[in-house]
């Protein structure tokens, strides 16, 4: 059959905000002239092929429409007389169905569904008045979709082309909760990450935190140079009485004859990651369904546990958001591993990363060399681009002034002198980050001197009865002063904090407010601590010794943490390779500090549960079973809401009897208290193989508080 129609048309691509100049490329290639670009639109003048060539090969337009009219529209009577104008009979068959879709903008007609009614009218009436017939309206699939669109007054009247978006390729299968990014789009990011058919075969295309797989399918369409739309049944004009099946079935077989020939040459590995085993049968069938199942590799893991597979390559990535305000917390926490991770394992490749909160590139510490403002539907988001560059980190090393300082609290400043000379060689030996350094060695200053990286924590404790309190309200100014000369620190690296029994709301974090935290090492982790908002930290000091402990003895295990506070355990676990993890707190507030703990460090999913309970009784609902448990219960607690008191030697022998029905025979128990005057029942020592690593468990810096806390190892017997 010969081709015909050489008519020169009228043409428009939809596309997402900061589409438009991907498309107008696009459309060169495609034949298009006289290209024009406005907010979410292009515009172009050209035949049946290049209109044709847009609905088959675009992988960045959302919908093509072609001019059928243009005419003023003060009122609907105006619009109806326009509608008038075109020869419907030209365009579709009186049998055939058609819709009509409508958007407004600055113009005296307001009302969309009123003025696609009246042009749905003038049609209508026209075929009635020519054969006496109508044809029928169809919101599914019509046979002819037309598009009505009035700005300033002015209608203009469409084909739509496309029927429906080009961004649904027929590839998607059902994600459940997953959210995943428009096919569009995501080809955008691949393309504008660096992502390109001639990328060098030795080149990996990688996604860590793949979802339901758009940006890696996306990226292996654009390398095998496979048409996105090659896979649809159906396009606006398939019923359009002009179509020529001719011509667009060429065009179809060229597609046909290109994704071949992409198939035949020699690919690049294309690997995607999830935590989410939910999110990885997803991308699994999205793969099939593109019939990429040989050029694509899924698997399940950890951000954390991502590592340089080739010398080359380029990584895009779409990191979840968080909407709500907690989830955001975790997702910044997220931003950070990323860049951290990147820069330790993927020295020299491309980056892209895409998301809604543009604070949280800068989070990620890469220097970035392009940043793309592209829209996911209504959200603004942002694309980083650039290529990773490892720096060599200077290590912090604390140096203490030799130099005299002021001559008020000299006794103190002698003491913690010395106390530096010792603990602070031993901590530059051992790799300790976060230390005590003095801890109410002198009766005279009643504070303790805590080390978190680069800031100093001091805390004040509240004097005896027998001490005046402007005298010691003096000594503290003067202990601040010998504190800032011998460490020659900026104030605004030195936090104060008064010790005194809190009660209530006031030990937590209000809902809806967002603390200033500071990230800190322990090890191979990475922990947040607040300084000012809290009764404490975060994270307890005197605990390091158990929590190196937990990392050691959780490879391959499930681990279970009670009273999980802020989950420094868990994620001393995590990085040492459990294979699970649950913590259990009934504070939410810090449950959600334990999470972007874990996100900090590249670990999520449902692999790391957090539960919102109290221990006793979600031991007694829980059937799990646990390799590691660590049971680190407050002294004494008491909720108003839930009614439940808590007494750590009353209530100890109990919760200790639960959590070992939960351990594995094999399984090992930790349990630590800081009550001072605590005793264990003899009578779980009869039951229970038990020993007490008190000694062991106290670290040097609070070697002089022998019974800051007290631990044993329980195991079954």
């Amino acid at each position: 059959m010969i081709e015909k129609n050489n008519k020169i048309y009228s043409l428009t691509a939809s596309c997402a905000a900061g589409l438009e100049t991907l498309v107008a490329q696009e459309v060169v290639t495609f034949g298009g002239s006289e290209i024009e670009q406005a907010r979410g639109l292009v515009t172009w003048q050209g035949d049946l092929e290049s209109a044709y060539r847009t609905c088959l090969w675009s992988r960045y337009a959302s919908r093509i429409f072609l001019k059928l009219a243009e005419f003023p529209a003060l009122d609907e009577d105006a619009l109806y007389q326009g509608a008038l104008t075109v020869d419907w009979a030209q365009q579709m068959r009186v049998g055939d169905s058609f819709s009509v879709d409508c958007s407004i903008s600055q113009s005296a007609i307001t009302h969309s569904r009123f003025a696609a009614l009246r042009v749905k009218d003038a049609l209508v009436d026209q075929f009635r008045e020519q054969c006496g017939e109508r044809p029928n309206v169809s919101v599914e699939r019509p046979d002819l979709r037309i598009r009505l669109y009035i700005h300033q007054d002015q209608a203009t009247l469409s084909l739509d082309l496309s029927g429906e978006s080009l961004h649904r390729r027929g590839y998607r299968s059902d994600g459940g909760s997953i959210a995943p990014l428009k096919e569009s789009l995501a080809a955008a990011i691949v393309t504008l990450s660096g992502w390109t058919p001639e990328t060098a075969a030795d080149t990996i295309l990688l996604d860590p935190m793949c979802g339901s797989g758009t940006l890696l399918i996306e990226g292996a369409l654009i390398y095998g140079d496979a048409a996105p739309g090659l896979s649809r049944s159906y396009f606006g004009f398939n019923g359009w009485k002009e179509h020529n099946a001719a011509l667009w079935s060429r065009l179809v077989e060229e597609a046909v004859q290109r994704e071949e020939a992409g198939l035949d040459k020699e690919w690049p590995l294309i690997l995607g990651y999830d935590a989410d085993p939910r999110a990885v049968a997803v991308a699994r069938k999205n793969i099939a369904n593109a019939g990429l199942e040989e050029r694509i590799v899924i698997k399940q893991g950890q951000l954390a546990h991502l590592r340089r597979p080739a010398a080359k390559g380029v990584l895009v990535v779409n990191p979840p958001y968080g909407e709500r305000l907690a989830e955001k917390d975790e997702a910044e926490q997220l931003h950070r591993a990323l860049g951290r991770i990147c820069k330790r394992e993927l020295d020299g490749w491309q980056l892209g990363v895409f998301t809604a909160n543009p604070d949280f590139g800068d989070r990620m510490g890469i220097k970035w060399e392009e940043t793309h403002r592209l829209f996911n539907g209504p959200i603004s988001c942002r694309l980083f681009c650039g290529r990773v560059q490892a720096e060599e980190e200077q290590e912090f090393v604390w140096q203490m002034s030799s130099e005299p300082g002021p001559p008020e609290a000299e006794e103190f400043a002698n003491r913690l002198r010395k106390n530096g000379k010792k603990i602070l060689k031993w901590a530059n030996r051992e790799g300790v980050h976060c230390f005590r350094l003095y801890d109410r060695d002198l009766p005279h200053y009643n504070v303790s001197v805590d080390i978190y990286e680069k800031w100093i924590l001091v805390q004040e404790y509240a004097a005896p009865d027998t001490v005046d309190e402007k005298v010691a309200a003096e000594r503290f100014q003067q202990s601040l002063a010998q504190i800032r000369h011998l460490f020659g620190v900026r104030r605004d690296r030195v936090f104060l904090k008064t010790r005194r029994k809190q009660k209530g709301k006031a030990q937590y974090q209000k809902q809806g407010q967002r603390k200033k935290m500071h990230v800190v090492r322990e090890g191979d982790c990475f922990l947040l601590v607040n300084f000012t908002d809290y009764l404490d930290t975060g994270l307890f000091l005197d605990h390091r010794s158990i929590r190196v402990r937990v990392g050691k003895e959780a490879a391959g295990k499930r681990f279970l943490n009670l009273y999980g506070y802020t989950g420094s355990a868990t994620v001393h676990a995590a990085v040492g390779g459990a294979e699970t993890t649950t913590t259990v707190d009934l504070s939410a507030n810090y449950l959600s500090w334990a999470r972007a703990n874990l996100s900090l460090n590249g670990f999520g999913g449902l692999a790391h549960e957090t539960v919102t309970a109290d221990c006793l009784q979600w031991l007694q609902e829980d059937r799990g079973e646990y390799d590691l448990i660590f049971v680190d219960p407050p002294t004494f607690s008491n909720t108003k809401k839930q009614r439940l008191v808590f007494d750590v030697q009353r209530d100890h022998k109990v919760l200790l009897e639960k959590a070992m029905a939960h351990l594995a025979d094999d399984g090992l128990l930790i349990f630590s208290t800081n009550f001072r005057r605590f005793q264990m029942d003899e009578s779980l020592t009869e039951r229970f193989a038990m020993r007490n690593i008190s000694r062991d468990s106290i670290p040097l810096d609070f070697a002089r508080n022998s019974r800051i806390h007290q631990c044993w190892e329980i195991r079954k017997k």
